[in-house]
């Protein structure tokens, strides 16, 4: 059996819903959450969904997924643009990283167009609003396959 995709998510996404809707939408982390395990369930494959808002937690889980992932699509929220450890940690990961973002972080505050992130991502998808999500998990399920040897 293949291990999960990890789709872990920062500070502050928690309030999806209700936080800055003309942003981020209207749709609550719960209902992004189902989105992705309907996703990955279709292309046989299973997500681990997690979200904190300390730094030190992502870390965490970060170093859980070195053996224990297939993938990461990670959504730093804020600490995408300040986080060396969250840097440093994906530096370990042998598996594919998505960067996710709701937004497009290129159309918002300059401090936004800086990723610590992106350096050790594999891909980046941005701008798409939750349907990102799925969409990752979909890109995901990809880079795994061709990972794999026929």
């Amino acid at each position: 059996m293949s291990n999960p995709i990890f789709v872990l998510n920062g500070p502050n996404l928690n309030l999806l819903g209700t936080r800055e809707p003309h942003i981020y939408g209207s749709t609550r982390l719960a209902e992004v959450e189902q989105m992705c395990h309907d996703r990955a369930r279709a292309l046989g494959h299973v997500v681990s969904f997690r979200q904190s808002n300390y730094e030190g937690q992502i870390v965490e889980w970060i170093h859980e997924a070195i053996d224990g992932a297939d993938g990461i699509v990670i959504n730093p929220a804020a600490l995408t643009h300040t986080s060396v450890a969250i840097l440093d940690a994906l530096k370990n990961v042998k598996c594919p990283i998505i960067e996710l973002h709701i937004s497009n972080p290129h159309q918002r505050e300059a401090f936004r167009h800086v990723s610590y992130v992106t350096p050790v991502a594999t891909a980046m998808m941005c701008g798409f609003g939750v349907t990102g999500y799925p969409l990752a998990v979909e890109a995901m399920a990809g880079l795994i396959k061709a990972r794999r040897p026929a």
